[in-house]
């Protein structure tokens, strides 16, 4: 009885209190739906993270994603009594009551897992007694309103861990580089001992403190049941981590990682970084992959034919931790990792990686570095390492092997690639340099250079529409344009005198072979005969921005200035049937909640639909021209769909016939033009085109089958020639085939049926004319039905194709 009656005193002041407070308090019903924040996650459109962006790392999990180990780690380290007391602990309450009555302190003493996440999230963390009241209630009232389960996640989710990491599974990858479920005993004893004070108490900050708050939480573990002892000793020699690692990154592709960024945040703003959105692109992991290899492995082969411009920099004889320290100053670039030489003899040399690793060098591994000269040219090639490397050189080297690995440099070229679905504008691949943190600059989408004459196939395909055919014969000879002086006697126009890159003139050229032998000369006189306003206006049709053409016959010859997305978007016409889509990357975007956003709705090309001509597309963010400072819009192509077209139609750009004849023309660039390198691919299904500017300043390719177009382009960025012989077919051709002997990898090759209005014809060899009966070079040709030649018998032509398409299953190589 003597204490019923301050009890019931003491009930009727927290009731009192209770009531006093009330109106202060927040709704604890808000935490079922916090919204926490969560960084901008980015993926393939197969599910692979290619970036996650955000000021605060967090990486939310369920209940069920949490491992036993983890939760007991927690209980161990802050709350024993988690799931046995109702949200207060009271002893702890009233042990911090005394202290706060004796000191007239504020102290956190007793506070249970349910008062830290009300802490967090719910009120401010001033050290007052009012503040501890109303954490005291509402603590009361968030177990009545979640389970236990809900309260643990939420608290697992969202507290501070130091680093910039906000719940335990970015911390497990920021101090461990793995996921949550694969932590051990040591790692979450160690996460779980930082709650205490994470600035301080983390094990990149101090692995001392972090250690001695480790070794606490494991014997408490100890002490609970959760270890054993053999379990206890052996995570107490567990060492301590005091690096920080990236987030897990499952796909390199922070080029795409940057467009999606760009796109979306005139529209999301600094929410986009928080509100943990979810981007699926249409990248797909298995082809960026072979683009980013394809890259550089062409990169690096340019930059091996130019010599070696000897190491980075050379360190004294010192003790293996100066070294170390030296490399570490040092980055991978584009899988190349920097290494100190340590001993060289008469047939290898022996290397230390940034990664700690030894690399052997045999002489295989050197002999493509010839020493570049002072004069610019290349010495000779050395014979073995020796010869070029001594102890103490910094280089940089191409893993090989687990132990051995070849002498490189950074390629001071650069290059691109971008590959499209041709049926709806997809990209599925995208590299925009060889590495994204040597150079953010993407070469895909920001680099406007001059496509040479990889740009004739337009032109090419005007020719068609206005009367000429693949049988057109056009002379190759000199073409003089004389110097154009104004009234005052000033030059405006300087004498050109184009050529042939082989500087020869070859006569008389039917238009196939002219295209297949990238002609200068021929081209510049189709385009004359065309006009020039007429050719630009019909090149508009392939999406080219009209503003970066120069309007005048330098034009057939590739002077615009285009970007490799640009290029890939033009060939696609060609893939596809004639018929214009739109690039785009984002497929679809979700919410942190896993609700649907948006989806991509692209325009799909059809060559046998008859598909509305130059009519716009609507698609989610497709690319457009940009701003000029790289930044990509959502944007409108054209005017509106007519009313009765069907709005999942792409436009049609030209006729399926005339594409249909341009791509067979570029299937003899590979079959026996300048793009037969491309022949080791073992394939009847390719065509494409190679180009070179003048002075030999940019090489591209640019080639397709109808499953996929994709563009390779190599240059400097600083623009100066790449040197004698490297052309379209040298320096970029090979990337294109890197890639494609990936991409087509399996697939069987495809050939379109001719559609209607082409038909085949019997031509002279030489006019190109219909033959007579002693023409025994006569050949078949490929004919639009409204341009026959003079004299030609429609009722003799052949009729379309109406079997299934040829296949080929010959292996690629």
């Amino acid at each position: 009885m003597a204490l019923a009656a301050p009890a019931g005193l003491l009930v009727l002041a927290l009731l009192a209190t209770f009531y006093y407070l009330k109106p202060t308090l927040p709704d604890v019903s808000q935490l079922r739906d916090i919204r926490l924040q969560v960084p901008l996650r980015i993926y393939s459109r197969d599910g692979l993270l290619l970036a996650r962006i955000g000021e605060q790392r967090r990486v939310p999990v369920r209940w069920e994603e949490i491992p036993p180990v983890v939760v007991r780690a927690v209980l161990a380290a802050e709350d024993d009594r988690f799931f046995q007391h109702p949200g207060v602990d009271w002893q702890g309450v009233l042990r911090a009551a005394v202290v706060a009555a004796t000191t007239l302190e504020a102290s956190q003493g007793g506070s249970t897992l349910t008062q830290q996440l009300v802490r967090t999230v719910l009120i401010t963390r001033e050290k007052q007694l009012r503040r501890k009241l109303r954490e005291v209630f509402l603590s009361l009232a968030l177990e009545n309103e979640l389970t236990k389960e809900e309260i643990f996640t939420l608290f697992v989710n969202s507290q501070f861990l130091g680093q910039r990491s906000y719940g335990f599974a970015a911390a497990a990858e920021t101090y461990f580089g793995k996921p949550l479920a694969a932590l051990d005993a040591a790692e979450a004893a160690l996460l779980a001992g930082i709650l205490q004070a994470p600035s301080r108490q983390n094990p990149v900050a101090s692995p001392v403190l972090a250690g001695e708050r480790r070794s606490y939480v494991l014997r408490r573990m100890r002490e609970l049941g959760y270890l054993d002892d053999a379990g206890y000793a052996a995570a107490l020699q567990a060492p301590i981590p005091h690096e920080l690692h990236g987030p897990r990154i499952e796909l390199d592709a922070p080029f795409v990682a940057e467009l999606v960024r760009l796109a979306l945040f005139d529209e999301f703003g600094e929410r986009l970084y928080s509100d943990g959105l979810q981007v699926f692109t249409t990248v797909d992991s298995r082809l960026q992959r072979a683009a980013d290899i394809a890259l550089r492995s062409a990169v690096l082969e340019y930059d091996r034919r130019h010599g070696y411009r000897g190491h980075v920099g050379q360190v004294p004889a010192a003790a293996d931790t100066e070294i170390t320290a030296r490399l570490e100053q040092l980055p991978v670039v584009g899988g190349l990792v920097p290494a100190v030489i340590g001993t060289v003899t008469a047939g290898s040399a022996v290397a230390i990686g940034s990664d700690q690793k030894r690399y052997r060098l045999p002489a295989e591994a050197v002999r493509w570095a010839r020493p570049v000269l002072p004069d610019g040219g290349v010495g000779p090639a050395p014979r073995i390492p020796a010869d070029l490397l001594a102890a103490g050189d910094i280089v940089y080297l191409l893993p090989a092997g687990p132990d051995t690995a070849l002498l490189a440099q950074v390629p001071e070229v650069q290059g691109a690639f971008v590959a499209l679905d041709p049926r709806d504008g997809a990209i599925v691949a995208l590299a925009g340099g060889f590495d994204y943190g040597l150079s953010k600059f993407n070469r895909v989408t920001q680099a406007r250079r001059q496509p040479g004459s990889s740009f004739k196939p337009f032109v090419y395909s005007a020719a068609l529409d206005n009367g000429f055919t693949p049988a057109s014969v056009v002379l190759d000879a000199p073409i003089v344009y004389e110097a154009r002086l104004d009234d005052a006697g000033v030059e405006v126009e300087r004498e050109w005198r184009p050529m042939n890159d082989s500087r020869r003139f070859y006569g008389p050229t039917r238009l196939r072979d002219a295209l297949a032998r990238s002609r200068n000369l021929v081209t510049i006189r189709v385009m004359r005969s065309l006009g020039v306003g007429y050719t630009l206006d019909y090149v508009r049709r392939f999406g080219f921005p009209e503003q970066h053409i120069p309007r005048d016959l330098t034009a057939a010859l590739g002077t615009a200035q285009l970007t490799p997305l640009e290029m890939a978007s033009g060939f696609a016409v060609f893939a596809n049937g004639g018929t214009r889509v739109s690039p785009y990357f984002i497929e679809r975007i979700v919410d942190a909640d896993g609700r649907l956003l948006r989806r991509a709705e692209p325009l799909i090309a059809c060559a046998d639909c008859a598909a509305p001509a130059a009519a716009p597309q609507r698609v989610l963010l497709p690319v457009a021209a940009g701003d000029g400072n790289g930044v990509l819009h959502a944007a409108e192509v054209g005017g509106a769909l007519p009313a009765a077209a069907d709005e999942q139609l792409a436009p049609r750009a030209i006729s399926a016939a005339n594409s249909w004849i341009i791509g067979d023309m570029l299937g003899d660039v590979i079959r026996r033009g300048t793009g037969q390198r491309a022949l080791a691919l073992g394939r009847q299904d390719l065509a494409g085109k190679t180009g070179t500017t003048n002075d030999g300043r940019d090489a591209w390719f640019s080639g397709f089958n109808p499953e996929i177009v994709a563009t390779a382009w190599v240059g400097f960025d600083q623009e100066r020639p790449l040197g004698p012989q490297e052309e379209g077919a040298r320096t970029a051709l090979p990337m294109w085939i890197y890639f494609m002997q990936e991409a087509l990898r399996g697939r069987p090759g495809v050939r379109p049926l001719m559609p209607e209005g082409v038909v085949t014809l019997r031509v002279g060899a030489e006019a190109g004319d219909p033959p007579d009966a002693t023409d025994t070079g006569a050949a078949f040709e490929y004919f639009l039905a409204d341009h026959l030649p003079a004299g030609t018998e429609t009722s003799g032509a052949t009729a379309p194709e109406t079997s299934a398409p040829r296949r080929y299953d010959e292996p690629i190589f």
